[in-house]
């Protein structure tokens, strides 16, 4: 039931930045959403199988979104490497880990696409960049990814009670 959870999110997570969140003035330039959820994926997996998740997800987002293929795999799975690097070093559960390792989550998707832009057009679009709204993603990033984190763990821990709830219920009423 843990995979299903993860898909749910993750489809929510692409409606909120796809549709809801390009029509709202203030957050049409906002974040990737997605990384809140590879962040949470990163902290609480130990699995090598969560890398093919991560892949999956990036390749999603890779084919709706208009930025070269494998923009996405390749940045999700750099703060997904970096997550377990740094976390077996400090502790995962810490606010001030979290808060660094979103600055650098968005800073690795806007070193690739600067560094996308510079390949594909040239230093002259690199210079001509908007620079106030990679800072302002940053700000943004560095607030509500770790609150995004944060409300993911609770409805995860609800998910988890529901399920054992079910399950329970379930057993009883195949022995009753």
């Amino acid at each position: 039931m843990r995979p299903l959870f993860f898909i749910l999110v993750t489809l929510f997570l692409i409606v909120i930045q796809t549709v809801v969140f390009p029509s709202v003035p203030l957050f049409s330039h906002s974040f990737d959403l997605l990384i809140i959820n590879i962040l949470f994926l990163s902290l609480i997996s130990n699995r090598h199988s969560t890398i093919f998740t991560v892949i999956f997800i990036g390749a999603v987002m890779d084919s709706i979104s208009g930025v070269p293929f494998f923009y996405y795999i390749f940045s999700y799975m750099f703060v997904y490497i970096i997550v377990h690097l740094v976390k077996q070093f400090l502790f995962k559960q810490s606010s001030f880990f979290i808060v660094v390792i979103s600055g650098v989550s968005v800073l690795i998707q806007q070193i690739l696409l600067i560094f996308t832009i510079f390949i594909r057009q040239g230093s002259e679009a690199v210079i001509e960049l908007d620079y106030r709204v990679l800072l302002m993603q940053l700000i943004s990033g560095l607030l509500f990814i770790p609150a995004g984190v944060w409300l993911l763990n609770i409805f995860y821990r609800i998910w988890t009670e529901l399920i054992k709830t079910l399950h329970k219920f379930l057993a009883k009423r195949i022995e009753g």
